[in-house]
């Protein structure tokens, strides 16, 4: 029988990875949603019937098949309740549920094994895989309220973290010297605690610009719990698939950072200068705004026009408008190019997902480094919505809560239109000096109502 359940898992494996290829395409993102549910329906199905032909108990066979649909019942609900610029924030509720999970087993191991029969190395592993869960499920809960702009908690002194990791690496050494008065659940559920702690004191500091850093590092925190809890359970599918998230969330940190041109260091620190909240013009600014025929107007002689989408695009949910746009200039003879940031939206791939929704090809999504030199080609640039990611700030002021990110250098190119439906600021909170280039006008309103009107003002040029 082991040999078929280890043939099994190693079934269920190739199918995880197969989605995870899949998913690196967005024409191929669904498929690879399948799959991968197909592979977790196998392992399910696999595990069941193995307990099944090992004498499980009739009232914990049914109490497992119950959890499963009432699990089932909650996916379905939630993937239905939150609309596609809420994914960012339903993942950071996903990924604490995964770290929850790790944590409660783990304590429940410590307290049913018997503390004798555990060696260090497999203590150290359990404790571990607690200490991660349980701060990978309150630092995914702080994400997802930050997601959400609902929470205005000021960062914490550091001086607490310390204290928090201080007290973490001790309490181990109490249990040393006094096994039988602070014994081994006591120590885990001890540990468990501080680790929710300190998954608050973690998140609370990285600012908004770095939310897709956290995002990426608690994931690959909970891939890794998992994949602890796989050893001490000896399950050789939920090892197989906390490391295959772990290392995914691992690269995915590390190219975010990249991208960020940041340290790992400096985002975990987080970055502590403030932002004028509320209003991203200072009193000196003196914007220029523009109207949907001038807009179509400026369109329609341009040869080369590049599409800048944020998560304003997503909200006004206006990607279908934006191909509808491209279809229309490329039959009047333009070249156009949506220029993508890494951080855009408020998770990695955010705006590959939302223009793979409308049908856009990827033939026509254009990384940012691939772009940024040839800027000045472009005879106009449209921005809707991605206000950080084309701030020159970044660039220019030492100051600013975002200096030091690589940005789409919009300003480069001849005209630049920026659709914004008012003067708030962006994500981050940084007045946007883009602002004020002379080769800058704002047009004003919800980003999906003025493309229709940008769209029907080319049907009459």
């Amino acid at each position: 029988m082991t040999i078929y359940m280890n043939a099994t898992y190693l079934l269920s494996a190739v199918g995880f990875i197969l989605g995870l290829k899949f998913m690196a395409s967005p024409a191929k993102a669904k498929l690879g949603n399948v799959v991968s549910a197909v592979a977790m329906g196998i392992a399910l199905t696999a595990t069941i019937f193995w307990y099944i032909t090992a004498d499980i108990t009739y009232t914990n066979g049914l109490l497992v098949l119950g959890l499963l649909v009432f699990g089932s019942f909650i996916g379905r609900f939630l993937s239905k309740s939150y609309a596609i610029t809420q994914m960012p924030e339903l993942i950071s509720l996903f990924n604490a549920f995964g770290g929850l999970c790790a944590m409660i087993i783990g304590i429940n191991e410590a307290a049913l094994r018997d503390t004798n029969s555990l060696f260090l190395v497999d203590k150290s592993i359990l404790l571990l895989g607690v200490v991660l869960g349980a701060a990978s499920f309150t630092g995914s809960i702080v994400a997802y309220f930050k997601l959400g702009n609902k929470m205005k908690w000021n960062a914490p002194p550091r001086a607490f973290t310390t204290i928090a990791i201080l007290l973490m690496l001790s309490l181990p050494f109490l249990h040393m010297l006094a096994p039988i008065d602070f014994n081994f659940f006591y120590l885990t559920a001890v540990l468990g605690g501080l680790a929710l702690i300190y998954g608050l004191l973690f998140a609370l500091p990285v600012g908004g610009a770095d939310m897709p850093v956290l995002i990426s590092i608690l994931n690959a925190v909970t891939g890794l719990a998992t994949a602890l809890s796989g050893i001490v359970f000896e399950s050789t599918i939920m090892l197989l698939g906390g490391i295959l998230v772990g290392s995914t969330g691992i690269l995915l940190t590390a190219q975010m950072c990249k991208a960020m041109n940041r340290s790992l260091a400096t985002v975990l620190i987080g970055n502590r200068k403030t932002a004028k909240a509320g209003n991203s013009v200072s009193e000196e600014q003196q914007v220029q705004s523009i109207s949907s025929a001038e807009t179509a107007t400026l369109l329609a002689f341009s040869k080369k026009v590049a599409i800048i989408p944020g998560f304003g695009m997503a909200v006004a949910q206006a990607q279908k408008e934006c191909f509808e746009i491209q279809k229309r200039l490329e039959t009047a003879g333009a070249e156009v190019n949506y220029i993508i940031h890494p951080v855009a939206g408020r998770m990695p791939g955010h705006m590959n997902v939302l223009l793979a929704e409308a049908n856009i090809d990827y033939q026509y999504i254009i990384d940012m480094d691939e772009v940024n030199h040839k800027m000045r080609d472009y005879d106009a640039v449209v921005v809707i919505g991605a206000n950080d990611v084309v701030n020159p700030a970044a660039e220019e002021d030492e100051n600013s809560v975002i200096y030091g990110m690589p940005i789409i250098k919009a300003y480069n190119a001849k005209q630049v239109i920026v659709l914004k439906r008012s003067m708030a600021s962006g994500y981050s909170g940084a007045t946007n000096t883009l602002f004020d280039r002379n080769n800058c006008r704002l047009l004003f309103g919800d980003a999906k109502s003025s493309l229709l009107q940008i769209l029907d003002e080319l049907k009459k040029i």
